[in-house]
């Protein structure tokens, strides 16, 4: 196999088995000029040049090796090497949501779970009762309405605890809608109320977006946006029509989610949850937060 060839040329000083390092020299020596031959036999390549030629060769040649020495640098080693301590409570959670909802019923004005539970923005505005921002979670406005977000919040929060560790994952995935919730409030004032795990679903959506972009590439510039534009596109498929739709808490989960994604992916957080222990205070804030909710709510 031949390269280039000018000139016959008569040294060989250099031999290889690599193909790739014999194209190689002969890029470096065709940029400079320096006439040129490799001859293969079997598995085996020879640099043959000039005897003019022979010393300026071996110097370009070391030249550009030695220069690119470290060079592709070596890629971030995946982020493979979590594993969760215990595999997400999926079925455990979606089951809790619907035993609740059959306890609780469907949204009706005069059902104690709802008038206790609901997300009322006066009451949370102006009497203080922030609890309202979890319980209203718990809560759906009818079977449609529950099916929905267990099927899809279901799934997506496997995939979720399985990159965060259960206890740090649903700690999060409470806070976030409930600061999502928030914020809606704070937008629609006090004569919006709200229930359903939709803004949970969207939070993890968010949260989700920036995690798995973060696993592949370090976010700068544009690369910013696309986790953004990820969820965006997501909120118009699956959270912005329907009857019941409260398009303002999807938002701002999502909008939420995005925040504390990166928030979790930095460190501390992100190697924090190889730890048991972190993980399981972190399960035991979440239970107190929703069980300390709906017992502030229903012992005011």
């Amino acid at each position: 196999m031949v390269f280039q060839t000018e000139t016959k040329p008569d040294h060989h000083i250099f031999t290889t088995n690599q193909e790739e390092t014999a194209a190689t020299w002969s890029l470096v020596l065709s940029a400079v000029q320096i006439s040129h031959h490799i001859h293969s036999t079997d598995n085996t390549w020879q640099l043959w040049v000039s005897a003019d030629n022979e010393l300026r060769a071996i110097y370009e040649l070391e030249s550009y090796f030695t220069e690119n020495k470290d060079w592709p640098p070596p890629l971030p080693p995946p982020d493979n090497d979590f594993t969760p301590l215990l595999q997400p409570p999926t079925i455990l959670l979606i089951g809790g949501l619907i035993l609740f909802f059959s306890i609780t019923g469907p949204w009706e004005d005069h059902s104690l779970w709802f008038v206790q539970g609901e997300g009322n923005g006066q009451r949370i505005l102006q009497v203080g009762e922030w609890w309202r921002l979890i319980t209203a979670l718990t809560l759906h406005a009818n079977t449609v309405h529950l099916l929905s977000n267990c099927f899809i919040g279901g799934w997506l929060i496997h995939f979720f605890c399985r990159i965060t560790g259960t206890g740090l994952g649903l700690f999060f995935v409470l806070f976030t809608s409930g600061c999502g919730n928030l914020i809606n409030v704070l937008v629609h004032g006090p004569d919006h109320t709200f229930v359903g795990f939709s803004t949970a679903v969207f939070a993890v959506i968010g949260m989700l977006a920036v995690l798995t972009h973060r696993a592949r590439k370090k976010i700068t510039g544009y690369h910013f946006l696309i986790p953004v534009m990820a969820g965006t596109a997501l909120l118009a498929i699956l959270g912005s029509s329907g009857e019941h739709t409260d398009l303002g808490a999807h938002l701002f989960g999502l909008l939420c989610g995005l925040i504390f994604g990166h928030l979790l992916g930095s460190e501390p957080l992100h190697s924090m949850r190889h730890s048991l222990v972190v993980q399981c205070i972190f399960f035991l804030l979440f239970l107190a937060l929703l069980l300390g909710s709906w017992m502030l709510a229903l012992h005011p």
